[in-house]
C-alpha cells in the first residue's frame, strides 16, 4: 500500500499491450507512484520531452523488436537521472539478458512479479546516479569495434542448426570468408560506395563454389546469410545507446543490401550459374 510519507515518484511505463497498462499502472499507483502510461514510442517520446520523470518502465519490443531501448535512449538524453528498467519477454538466455543489463539499470522478465518488481524500482531509486550519455557512433564503428562478437554469434547460430553443424569442418572451413565480408561490409560503410567491390564479389563466387565441394546445400548456403543479417544485427542493438539514430536505417538497409548481394554471387556460384552470366 502506499506510504504517505514517501515521495511519489514519477514513472513513465511504454507497454503496446492494452491489458498490461490497465493492470500495473493501477498497482504501481497503489504502492505510491505516480504514473504516466505511453502505448507507443512516439507517446514515449512526447512524453520525455514534456515532463520530467524518476523512471522509465520500458517493454523491450514496442511495435518492432528494440523500440524500448529508443526511450531509454531518449530519456537518458534528456533525462540523466532517471532510473531505466526494461520489461523482456525473452526466456533465460543469459547472452540476451547481458546485452540488455548493459544498456538499462536493470531488467524484469515477463510475467512480471510484482513484489520484486516494486522492489527492484525502489532499490534502483535509491542508489541512482546521473547517466552521461555515451558518444554517438555510426553501425561501421559499432561492427568494427565489435567483430569478434559478430563472427562468435554467427558461429554460435549456425553451429545450433543441426544441418549446418553436422557438416566435417574445421573452424576455419566453417567460418571461412565471413570475416571478409564483414570487412568488406565495413569498408562500403565507411566509404559510403553502396557498391560492393569486385575483390569481395570475387571472395563470394569462391566461397560459394567451395560450399558445394563441401557437400552443402542451397538451404544451408541461405541460412548462413541469414544467421549473418541475424548475428550483425544483434550486436548493433546490444550497443544501440551508442548508435546514432540518424544514420541507423539508411546503415541497417545498406548492411542487409551487402549481405544479400554477395549471398546471390554465392548462390550462383554455388550453382554453377557463372559461365551462363559472363556469356
Amino acid at each position: 500500500m502506499s506510504d504517505p510519507a514517501k515521495p511519489a515518484y514519477r514513472v513513465l511505463f511504454v507497454d503496446d499491450e492494452p491489458g498490461i497498462r490497465m493492470t500495473l499502472p493501477s498497482i504501481l499507483e497503489l504502492h505510491g507512484f505516480q504514473v504516466t502510461t505511453a502505448a507507443t514510442v512516439p507517446e514515449a517520446l512526447e512524453a520525455v520531452n514534456r515532463q520530467p520523470f524518476d523512471v522509465l518502465l520500458a517493454d523491450l519490443n514496442i511495435g518492432q523488436p528494440g523500440d524500448g531501448f529508443t526511450v531509454v535512449s531518449a530519456m537518458r538524453r534528456t533525462q540523466p537521472t532517471a532510473v531505466t528498467i526494461i520489461i523482456t519477454g525473452y526466456p533465460a538466455f543469459e547472452t540476451a539478458l547481458e546485452a540488455i543489463r548493459k544498456q538499462v539499470d536493470d531488467y524484469i522478465v515477463k510475467p512480471a512479479n510484482i513484489p520484486n518488481l516494486i522492489e527492484t524500482i525502489e532499490r534502483r531509486l535509491a542508489g541512482r546516479q546521473p547517466h552521461y550519455p555515451l558518444p554517438l557512433r555510426r553501425v561501421s564503428a559499432i561492427l568494427h569495434d565489435n567483430l569478434g562478437e559478430v563472427i562468435a554469434n554467427w558461429v554460435a547460430m549456425t553451429k545450433g542448426d543441426m544441418e549446418v553443424a553436422a557438416m566435417p569442418l574445421s573452424e576455419a572451413e566453417f567460418a571461412d570468408h565471413v570475416p571478409g565480408i564483414l570487412n568488406e561490409l565495413i569498408d562500403m560503410l565507411e566509404q559510403h560506395r553502396g557498391v560492393i567491390s569486385d575483390v569481395a564479389m570475387s571472395a563470394a563466387a569462391a566461397h560459394g563454389k567451395m560450399r558445394r565441394q563441401q557437400g552443402y546445400t542451397v538451404s544451408m548456403v541461405l541460412k548462413e546469410g541469414r544467421y549473418l543479417r541475424r548475428a550483425i544485427l544483434t550486436v548493433v542493438q546490444a550497443h544501440l545507446l551508442s548508435v546514432d539514430i540518424s544514420y541507423l536505417l539508411t546503415d541497417l538497409i545498406d548492411v542487409a543490401d551487402s549481405v544479400d548481394v554477395q549471398l546471390r554471387e554465392s548462390l550462383e556460384a554455388f550453382l554453377d550459374r557463372t559461365s551462363e552470366r559472363v556469356a
